[in-house]
């Protein structure tokens, strides 16, 4: 059998996929992958993977007194495994603001005199300062280029939900919610060009059965990174609002809409953890391969099978006990070069903590010469795995391949699912994970993961589903590339002509 085993792509081979390199590295002697092997054991991992989903922490919402006391946990650690504070001011954190802005309960809408409650009876798709007040232009299925600009231009448009010019690839998670938030995201916008002051859209029967999910969901509003000089981000554009299939009777009939629709803004702390175990060369000792994972999950949420904390145990304090475990790899036997090691804030929320961080560096920009990301590493078949960041034209560098690759022969033995890292697929898995802004950044980076399961984003996802032999598998194999990584003469480098793009 060839050395690396391959499934979902069989159309490569390890000729094709990758031209031969020269990769010297230094300090390889004891166990194949790297001395600290021996530190990286399974009751460790079960261990801290058990305190840190448990109950105790409330599903570690970002911008939550939840997510800020896993982060204190999760210093408390480092600090316990040896790792030196790498953070601001000496400390093992970098704080960073989130703000929320989302939609007020207080928000007014009603259609021929009749209240529609907000999140009950209507979905308002984003959160806006706007009032409307105006006998709505009933269009039912009409596409937006064949309705009579003059009819609607400046005043409130209702329609019928429609299937979406690109629907979602059959069988895809959530595939209902997918469907429909393409939908409505396309009617409306279409609508609005045409001139609309606001848009009602009724749910088809695809749609009203995401209705509550989506709901759930919206109230929560945006969140993103603040920023202190733009001050409160106010929108007054016209309002989307997406109302359930059995209100057609009463919205197709010309109703007059009625909408004061307001917001609230607030900022709140999130935090990355940032430690470090320095390198032992004088030349390369103050280079870094940086490891990567995410410490927040959903929070609290509406219940399934009656449990409410969301807990994430794969996704992703699996990741968050296999950086423990490699930082007292590395502690006992540091690397010729240093090891880096941040568990991010508010992943959750659209990468804020790793895009932070890849823009405020707690080390010089020049030093991180890799990034080995990992996010849910301890589900699914035992001997299938994958890494993203592989296949072009998300593989931003060859010699980091490589390296994961030979250490996977190392240690690992993982049969790579190559599905998942293709361009075309249907999930843009590589773009949701926190290796994501390193790349972005011109930093070889590479994301370590299991992939999705049937328990990802429920409260089902609990320690006792992980299987740590699998996590140690994958914490080990994390950790014999990072060893090569640190032990080489040459850093891997980016492949000239890369480019990130979505």
């Amino acid at each position: 059998m060839p050395k690396h085993r391959w499934f979902n792509a069989p159309f490569l081979s390890t000729t094709t996929l990758l031209p031969p390199l020269l990769i010297i590295v230094h300090g390889c002697s004891g166990p194949v992958g790297g001395p600290g092997l021996d530190s990286i054991t399974v009751d460790d991992l079960k261990t801290d993977v058990f305190a840190l989903a448990d109950d105790e922490f409330l599903g570690r919402e970002a911008g939550t007194l939840d997510e800020l006391r896993a982060a204190a946990w999760v210093a408390e650690m480092a600090r316990e495994v040896g790792l030196e504070p790498a953070g601001e001011d000496g400390s093992y954190f970098q704080f960073f603001p989130l703000r929320r802005t989302r939609v007020s309960d207080g928000s007014v809408i009603e259609m021929g005199g009749q209240r529609y409650e907000v999140w009950q009876d209507a979905i308002v798709l984003s959160p806006v300062d706007v009032a409307v007040d105006g006998a709505m232009v009933w269009v039912g299925e009409t596409p937006a280029s064949e309705v009579d600009r003059s009819r609607i231009q400046g005043r409130p448009v209702a329609a019928l939900v429609v299937a979406p010019s690109r629907p979602p690839a059959p069988g895809v998670r959530l595939w209902e919610w997918r469907y429909s938030m393409s939908t409505v995201r396309e009617r409306s916008r279409a609508l609005l060009e045409q001139g609309a002051s606001a848009v009602v859209l009724v749910s088809d029967s695809i749609a009203d059965a995401a209705f509550d999910l989506t709901a759930r969901w919206q109230m929560r509003g945006q969140i993103r990174a603040d920023d202190p000089t733009a001050g409160r981000p106010v929108s007054h554009q016209p309002p989307v609002i997406w109302v359930r299939a059995n209100r057609l009777p009463e919205v197709s009939r010309g109703q007059r809409l009625h909408a004061l629709i307001s917001t609230e803004s607030f900022v709140f702390p999130s935090a990355n953890v940032v430690a470090a175990v320095p390198g032992t060369d004088p030349t390369v000792g103050e280079e870094y391969v940086l490891f990567s994972a995410h410490h927040d999950h959903d929070g609290v949420r509406f219940p399934v099978d009656g449990d409410s904390i969301y807990n994430g145990a794969d996704d992703n304090v699996s990741a968050c006990a296999a950086l423990l475990a490699i930082g007292r790899a590395f502690v006992d036997h540091p690397g010729r070069r240093g090891a880096l090691f941040v568990w991010h804030g508010a992943e959750e929320k659209g990468l804020v903590g790793s895009r932070w961080y890849a823009a405020h560096p707690t080390v010089p920009p020049a030093s991180i010469v890799a990034v080995l990301n990992a996010d849910m590493i301890a589900r699914n078949a035992p001997d299938s795995a994958a890494i993203l960041g592989m296949l072009p034209p998300h593989r931003n560098s060859t010699a980091l391949v490589e390296m994961a690759l030979a250490a996977n022969d190392d240690v690992a033995g993982f049969a790579l699912d190559t599905l998942w890292d293709q361009p075309d697929h249907p999930e843009g898995f590589y773009f949701r994970s926190d290796h994501a802004p390193y790349a972005q950044a011109g930093i070889p980076a590479l994301f370590y993961t299991s992939l999705l399961h049937a328990d990802y984003h429920t409260p089902r996802d609990e320690s006792e589903a992980l299987d740590f032999d699998k996590l140690l598998r994958f914490t080990r194999w994390m950790y014999a590339t990072g060893w090569r990584v640190a032990q080489s003469d040459q850093a891997p480098g980016i492949d000239e002509g890369w480019e990130y793009r979505r």
